[in-house]
């Protein structure tokens, strides 16, 4: 059985930044034991934010896409309706959606706003340290 897992924006950001950093290390346990799952709108995010100037200098262009191309590839897509409203940041609301409807194993966040709520409807909610303490426990 494949477990689907969402990732949140910065995860999936922090991890192209820093190969070798937890967040990496969450996405590629994601990539070798489970499924990535996105909404239209969660990957709209992620890719919003990839190609802001300010990764510039750490990122190329074609490795950005490259990144996108590659992420659209291997996941797993649901289709959410957006009236979620049990975060404090209302942006966020679209990942506990996603994580919801795919019946995710977990949700692996840096924020705050998310991760304070530590797990919705029975799904854990992680920061990327948490999951690879989670990981090892297993």
């Amino acid at each position: 059985m494949i477990k689907p897992v969402v990732l949140d924006t910065n995860v999936l950001i922090s991890a192209a930044l820093s190969p070798s950093g937890l967040p990496a290390q969450v996405v590629r346990h994601t990539i070798e034991q489970g499924r990535i799952v996105f909404s239209d709108e969660t990957y709209e995010e992620f890719y919003s934010r990839l190609w802001r100037p300010k990764f510039d200098r750490y990122i190329t262009r074609e490795m950005r896409q490259s990144i996108l191309l590659d992420f659209s590839n291997i996941a797993d897509w649901v289709n959410i309706a957006g009236k979620l409203d049990l975060c404090r940041d209302p942006d966020n609301n679209k990942f506990l959606e996603v994580a919801i409807v795919a019946q995710a194993v977990m949700l692996v966040s840096g924020d705050k706003d998310l991760t304070d709520l530590q797990e919705i409807k029975g799904i854990p909610i992680y920061t990327p340290a948490q999951c690879i303490d989670a990981i090892n426990h297993h």
